[in-house]
């Protein structure tokens, strides 16, 4: 009789939200089943709002663990964009309910974790099913921040940029001023302060 191997844990690790002017980066690390084929996994900005909302239910539901964190927009502003991305990414696998023995980043920089085994992967959202996973549950948790910012300050229109710099965000911006949620580090928004 022979026993199986144990299937290694592995975790795909992405981040949402460098880019915009405001509110937080959200990051997300899933651990897939070795034998889980979900149809339809790629990169998130590759995938309509629609497409991306079913999917992010079966990963939740049939991924063996996963979890979302974040870096606030304050901290963005203290320690930059990238520190707090890679931040938000090391919070998401530190809360994952089970430890991953390899960690796939998606990029070119690893976060600050010690005691685990990690590979950056540049357009690894396009190849590694768990990272295209993790880029669904941050993109879709992200807009969904927005929506609710877009409650409290509607004179920004989040709904419908989602805080990325558009003619619109900027144009909105310039009208208006920051509100409490825009990330002051950032050019534009310095610029109308």
């Amino acid at each position: 009789m022979h026993e199986s191997p144990i299937a290694k844990l592995i975790a795909g690790v992405d981040e949402a939200g460098r880019g915009p002017l405001a509110g937080s980066v959200v990051a997300a690390a899933v651990i897939l089943k070795d034998d889980l084929c979900i149809p339809g996994l790629t990169d998130s900005k590759r995938l309509s709002p629609g497409q991306r909302q079913d999917l992010e239910i079966i990963i939740r539901e049939k991924a063996l663990a996963w979890s979302i964190a974040e870096a606030s927009h304050q901290e963005i502003d203290e320690i930059n964009i990238l520190q707090a991305s890679l931040l938000a990414m090391k919070r998401a696998v530190l809360k994952l309910n089970h430890q991953p023995q390899l960690v796939l980043v998606d990029g070119n920089r690893l976060p600050d974790l010690e005691g685990f085994e990690m590979q950056a992967i540049i357009k690894g959202d396009l190849t590694e099913p768990c990272i295209s996973a993790a880029s669904i549950l941050a993109k879709e948790y992200r807009d969904r921040q927005m929506l609710e910012l877009d409650s409290v300050y509607p004179q920004y229109e989040f709904a419908r940029h989602k805080g990325y710099p558009t003619a619109l965000h900027r144009e909105l911006l310039k009208r208006h001023g920051a509100c409490p949620v825009h990330r002051m580090s950032f050019r534009p928004v310095r610029e109308v302060c």
